[in-house]
């Protein structure tokens, strides 16, 4: 579903103090990308016609960020740390003149769900002002919100202003909130900053909105997508939560995982169905892997595009530009980057490919390299079809290696191999009878 009459404002201008970094928060990395992105990317599925980023000042690297995701988003800057009223205050020259709903979203949340969204939107065809709310085993100091018997949102207290009869209450809030008709700019306006903090609090609309005789309602969220992440800490139980949901999504969807707390996935991983995934696997960002393929134990992959049928590992590792095509076979203790196996070539074991081009059916021996690197350029070696290169072989590129070729083992290969020809590159054996026992005798044996 589009909202193409919807805006959302996401806030990325914390400074993020307790991260003890000199990396942005919002720049800190949930299922391998920043958690900006991750919001960014559930507001792109809204479809709404806007996207601001709140950020703030001197804080470039988010403005790079945001805009490389994506290019039609806004950035514009919180000058102060005012609260959250003043933070979505400043989106309201980008968006002078909009007459539909607001949404404000938070960086610092990233896993907050496109369905979860969809369904606080879906409150506001009834109400004004739809709160995301959410029910966390441990309520702690979160805000609560009071319903009247109706279920309407009368009021948001803060924890340290709500009497015990409303601190026992288990609804909290969890700072999302979305405005209809355009009406989110002329209730801030009203916000008074008349509080210990001296700061703008988004929350206190609602009371606004009550003097406007405007009705507000609530949609529950789940406390797991809800985490707003500001310490190492928070990060690490961010981490664990997307795993955790990555991995139930991907055995939904068919992938078998011997053993899923030991499988790390990246937001945009994709599996096929019945793909076998053993345990202590590791996927950076750009991973795609197809049907029926079996991934063995401790791989790290990156970059890499697994077609259907074929089998990883154990301790391999695929680095980016790495693509087997289909029916391949990458063994233990290989690497392989910028390089294509094309359908049934493999490397079974102890070897190095390297901006490379491997012919279908070629079979790569053990501890073969692809020398691709002279210290200043990198180049690229192709093996044609049906190749046997032997194992210990060096192919020093650029160089190419025609079809049904044939590399002696302990080759060094500097020059093409025609079509169908045996090239071997290393001296002829010597042996000196008798020379062994002589030796042993000398040295007291």
């Amino acid at each position: 579903m589009n909202h193409p009459d919807l805006a959302i404002v996401i806030l990325a201008a914390g400074k993020g103090t307790r991260m003890k970094s000199a990396l942005p928060k919002v720049l800190h990395k949930v299922g391998g990308f920043p958690m900006l992105l991750h919001v960014l990317d559930v507001a792109q599925k809204l479809g709404a016609s806007r996207r601001i980023v709140v950020v703030g000042p001197g804080m470039e690297a988010v403005e790079h960020a945001a805009m490389a995701f994506d290019p039609s988003c806004e950035c514009v800057v919180q000058r102060e740390q005012l609260g959250t009223g003043d933070a979505v205050k400043a989106a309201k020259d980008a968006l002078a003149g909009f007459t539909g709903t607001v949404l404000v979203l938070y960086a610092d949340t990233p896993l907050i769900s496109q369905v979860t969204l969809h369904e606080l939107l879906s409150t506001l065809e009834i109400y004004d002002i739809a709160v995301l709310g959410m029910q966390p085993r441990d309520p702690g100091a979160y805000g609560r919100l009071i319903l009247n018997p109706e279920g309407d949102l009368t009021a948001i207290v803060e924890y340290k202003d709500a009497t015990e009869e409303q601190r026992a209450i288990p609804l909290c809030n969890s700072g999302v909130m979305a405005v209809r008709n355009g009406r989110m700019f002329a209730l801030l306006d009203e916000v008074k900053n008349d509080n210990a903090k001296g700061e703008y609090y988004l929350t206190d609309i609602v009371a606004g909105a009550m003097r406007h005789h405007l009705r507000c309602g609530v949609a529950e969220g789940k406390e797991e997508e809800l985490l707003g992440i500001n310490s190492r800490q928070e990060l690490a139980q961010g981490e664990y939560n997307f795993q955790q949901r990555r991995r139930a999504e991907l055995m939904e969807n068919g992938v078998t995982l011997i053993d899923p707390s030991s499988v790390f996935f990246s937001a945009d991983t994709e599996i096929g169905a019945d793909t076998l995934i053993e345990p202590q696997v590791f996927m950076g960002p750009g991973v795609m892997i197809g049907d029926g393929c079996h991934i063995k134990a401790f791989c790290h992959l990156e970059g890499a595009t697994i077609g259907n049928r074929s089998t990883i590992g154990p301790m391999a590792r695929l680095r980016p530009g790495a693509k087997l095509v289909r029916n391949n076979k990458v063994g233990n203790f290989v690497e392989i980057k910028n390089a294509t196996l094309h359908p049934g070539a493999q490397a079974s074991h102890l070897s190095y490919l390297g901006d490379a081009s491997i012919g279908a059916g070629t079979n790569i021996g053990a501890g073969t390299i692809t020398c691709n690197y002279d210290g200043f350029q990198k180049y690229k070696t192709t093996v044609g079809e049906g190749v046997f290169i032997g194992s210990n072989s060096a192919l020093v590129a650029p160089v190419t290696i025609g079809d049904g070729a044939i590399v002696g083992a302990g080759s060094v290969i500097t020059r093409n191999v025609p079509p169908g020809a045996l090239a071997l590159s290393r001296p002829d054996q010597v042996e000196k009878p008798g020379w062994a026992e002589v030796f042993k005798a000398e040295h007291g044996e």
